[in-house]
């Protein structure tokens, strides 16, 4: 079940859900808005490969905005930082994003029980697009989770998004066992 506004309010006001900066305002009848940070990434090489470590570039969105290119993946992330301690968040994309052709994710809209960070974004687009740093991107959904969690992301041994940043972080692939 997915949380209303006011259970997502309840849910801020018990702890549970940590939203920095909360604006009153972002808050929809079932989702809360989040915003485009300042900082993108790029990976550099052209190539990438799943077992290595590879390296992004990271520069900042200039006031006059940053147009993305068709073809190029960039590493975005949200202004705001969340952390999530009872429920499972979901990130989408807001519709007047998407009717600009950008997409914000390609398959990580999931978030774990106890993720605690902001959000890296997998942006791509389908055509040419000045973005800027501020812009709403996203929203936030919060699903109710039946029965107590075992594993809280936050605590896991093997996490790899646990460092709290305010810049988008590169795929930790190379990191698991396989």
């Amino acid at each position: 079940m997915i949380l209303s506004d006011r259970e997502i309010l309840e849910e801020i006001q018990k702890g549970s859900i940590l939203i920095e900066p909360f604006r009153p305002d972002c808050m929809g009848s079932n989702s809360y808005d989040v915003h485009l940070g300042k900082h993108l990434a790029q990976y550099e090489s052209d190539i990438l490969d799943a077992r290595k470590h590879n390296q992004i570039r990271h520069f900042e969105i200039p006031e006059e905005g940053y147009i993305l290119l068709p073809g190029k993946l960039y590493l975005g992330v949200t202004e705001e930082y969340t952390e999530t301690h009872a429920h499972v968040p979901f990130l989408e994309g807001k519709s007047s994003v998407g009717r600009l052709g950008i997409d914000i994710h390609a398959t990580a809209g999931k978030g774990d029980v106890g993720f605690c960070n902001t959000w890296t974004l997998e942006i791509s687009v389908s055509q040419p697009v000045r973005v800027y740093a501020g812009m709403p991107i996203g929203q936030l959904i919060y699903f109710e989770v039946k029965g107590q969690v075992q594993n809280l992301y936050n605590r896991k041994a093997n996490a790899k998004y646990t460092e709290r940043t305010i810049r988008p972080v590169e795929s930790m692939m190379w990191r698991n066992k396989w």
